[in-house]
């Protein structure tokens, strides 16, 4: 089983802007790169998802566990209905800010199922919500500004934040109430420079939420201090165990101004690679956001908008039937790590990972998450993703979108390297 291989080098967070004055001569050729780009890395996620999928191009034996990607189709509308505007000839731009149908659908959407006051003109579609998330980052922070996050977080958003040159201001979330986004801990890390809270509910690692009391108080403290709350909620469809969904969307209408609302057909529709994601929000930063857009990609892709619309309007059984079996596998993961030697895993609230405990299991030649992921590479052939990249050095983050006969070969195969 031993495949040998490094796969990926620490993702660490610290500053990797070079000073002008320690260039080299070398460096200071045509090919220098940007201050901005040389203290960007390589996401970490999708860092060992490419390397895994070399591997196994190689004939490697790898489970891989590290992908955010449903493994289930598309839905069958949407494709269909993309073949047809393909078919149709609907090959040409758009305008920017994505076709008129499937902006006043979602605007009607958030309208029907959260009282969210927003219109048409409040709906821009992106190049997945990557480009939502970080288009919003250029249009709202400035050198100087802070950014409130919870952490664990998503590995690309001190990436954005730093690109812009603001500063990001990590709020602890514990596992012992299942990485819970609690209001006093946000509102107690507002600066005089905050410029805007950042939350991610469910969370990508760890799949936390915040409740909607707690919410609803960071959204009236941001609202007195006229502080933005961007609420990424690209995984709002997969919570469990009953737990009702707090969406942002809610407090919209009270709070106009304030609320700008993130989300992705990537993983609701399991159509990651058709790259569509959304914003809704107040014009002034929606506006923003898509004129440097107009600037980026122009408009997503005009056929796969179409596919998104029918996804919208006629996939909520395959949505239903995805989530179910996800919350199977969450309870098949989740009692296999609880299980293993060294390992602590709490059952996700939401999104389809788990964040497990692993630093008992360090030691010799597997001493932080890095190490210890390349441990598992090595001598189990799974491919996981260390914790550093999510800014907390004692996890691991595992993905239970993929079989569950994967699963268990994947978790059978750590659990005897760890016995």
């Amino acid at each position: 089983m031993r495949a040998r291989f490094v796969v990926f080098s620490a993702p660490g967070f610290s500053d990797r802007i070079i000073p002008l004055d320690d260039m080299t001569d070398s460096s200071r050729s045509s090919s220098r790169l940007s201050r901005r780009a040389a203290g960007i890395a390589e996401s970490a996620t999708l860092e060992v998802s490419r390397k895994a999928k070399e591997l196994v191009a190689q004939g490697v034996d790898i489970v891989d566990l590290s992908a955010g990607e449903p493994d289930f189709p598309s839905p069958p509308c949407a494709v269909e209905a993309a073949r047809q505007a393909l078919a149709d000839g609907f090959t040409r731009y758009t305008p920017a800010a994505g076709i008129p149908e499937l902006r006043a659908a979602l605007a009607k959407r958030y309208a029907d199922a959260q009282g969210a006051p927003w219109q048409s003109t409040n709906v821009m579609v992106t190049v997945g919500g990557k480009g939502a998330l970080f288009e919003l980052a250029l249009a709202l922070f400035d050198h100087g500004d802070d950014v409130v996050i919870p952490s664990p977080y998503w590995v690309s958003f001190p990436e954005h934040i730093r690109f812009c040159g603001a500063r990001m201001v990590p709020v602890e979330t514990r596992v012992e109430d299942g990485f819970r986004i609690h209001a006093d801990a946000v509102i107690g890390a507002i600066t005089p420079a905050t410029r805007a809270i950042l939350l991610n509910s469910p969370s990508n690692p760890t799949g936390g939420i915040v409740e909607a009391e707690d919410l609803e108080r960071i959204v009236v403290a941001a609202a007195e201090r006229g502080i933005t709350l961007l609420s990424d909620e690209t995984y709002d469809r997969f919570v469990y165990g009953g737990k009702p969904y707090a969406s942002a969307a809610a407090l919209a209408d009270r709070f106009p101004e304030t609320v700008v609302v993130i989300s992705s057909f990537s993983k609701t529709y399991s159509m990651t690679g058709w790259r569509l994601g959304f914003a809704l929000g107040a014009e002034a930063p929606i506006q923003a956001a898509l004129n440097i857009q107009s600037h980026a990609t122009s408009n997503a892709t005009s056929f796969a908008m179409h596919g998104a619309l029918a996804a919208l309007e006629g996939a909520e059984a395959d949505v239903e039937a995805m989530v179910g079996e996800f919350s199977r596998r969450r309870e098949l993961v989740s009692e296999a790590l609880e299980a293993m030697p060294g390992v602590s895993c709490t059952p996700p609230d939401g999104a389809f990972y788990v964040f497990p405990n692993v630093a008992d299991c360090y030691g010799p030649g597997r001493q932080g998450s890095v190490e210890f992921a390349n441990h598992l590479l090595n001598e189990a052939g799974v491919a996981v993703v260390p914790g550093v990249a999510f800014g907390n050095d004692d996890h691991i983050r595992i993905s239970f979108a993929t079989s569950r006969e994967a699963l268990r070969e994947g978790l059978g195969r750590i659990a005897r390297v760890l016995d």
